[in-house]
């Protein structure tokens, strides 16, 4: 006769699975994390198909150099992206104890998504209201 599961954790028995599997992946996913230099920038007030013409230009280049086009760019979405690439280089100092090559870093991925609208109205002739939808955008730089 089967032990019903009070009647094994009463004599020690290992507990029945209790979903290991999600706690495990998540633990390895911790680890793998701990070795990505990342920073995140959510809500950034320019719309996501205009930093996504910045974010090309740095794509794949290294730090160094992806830092002079930032700063050199004149789209206002630049300073948004800039940012970010600022807070993933402090990421990267932050785990490394700042040990390591700056120049030898390069901007491995970087992933442009909207973000949420600012919903607005506009007055329109006959009384109306027009909507206006302000974009917003979310900013992921991987460094590696």
């Amino acid at each position: 006769m089967a032990l019903t599961r009070k009647e094994k954790l009463a004599q020690g028995l290992p507990k029945p699975y209790q979903g290991n599997r999600k706690r495990l992946r998540a633990q390895r996913l911790k680890e793998e994390r701990k070795k990505l230099y990342y920073a995140i920038y959510r809500g950034c007030p320019y719309p996501a198909r205009k930093v996504r013409l910045v974010a090309d230009l740095i794509r794949g280049q290294s730090v160094e150099k992806a830092l002079a086009y930032l700063k050199l760019s004149r789209r206002w979405a630049a300073k948004a992206v800039l940012k970010a690439l600022r807070c993933a280089i402090n990421d990267w100092e932050q785990k490394t104890g700042g040990a390591g090559d700056l120049e030898a870093l390069r901007v491995v991925r970087i992933e442009i998504d909207g973000g949420p609208f600012l919903k607005r109205y506009q007055p329109a002739p006959q009384g109306r209201a027009h909507p206006i939808r302000k974009r917003t955008s979310h900013i992921r730089i991987y460094l590696g």
